[in-house]
């Protein structure tokens, strides 16, 4: 098993990325949070139920799973890829319904959605990870 070299940029970057964002939500404040739980609630209605810090725990813990599991070699390519979907799905969704994202289109990012378009790429590499036919 292991990762494929043709997988090794796009799991070693995104996943990266996304551990180095759920370490630095580890010390979140409720109000930090608060405003995570916000746009999150955008796109998946049910988080607003939650309480602010333990969204913000919960947060944290599967971005640091997610981004773990696409660093580690035993973990097959496909699963992580449909981790990923459904991680950077849940981000792009949150980006798309979040007024002030983007502009009147729908689509193309305002100056304040443009940090949340890199969702899109994340969800082309999860694509990518999960279509690729060659076994793993």
């Amino acid at each position: 098993m292991g990762i494929n070299l043709s997988h090794a940029a796009l799991r070693l970057v995104t996943g990266a990325f996304i551990l180095n964002s759920g370490i630095g939500k580890l010390h979140l404040d409720k109000e930090q949070a608060a405003g995570l739980q916000s746009m999150a609630g955008n796109a998946i209605p049910q988080v607003k139920q939650l309480e602010a810090g333990r969204f913000g725990k919960l947060l944290c813990a599967g971005e640091i799973t997610i981004g773990s599991a696409l660093l580690a070699p035993f973990i097959p390519s496909r699963l992580a890829g449909l981790m990923l979907a459904a991680f950077s799905g849940s981000l792009v969704t949150m980006y798309l319904r979040t007024p002030g994202m983007t502009e009147s289109d729908g689509v193309r990012p305002t100056a304040n959605g443009l940090p949340f378009a890199k969702d899109f790429w994340m969800l082309g590499i999860a694509a990518a990870l999960i279509l690729d036919r060659r076994r793993r």
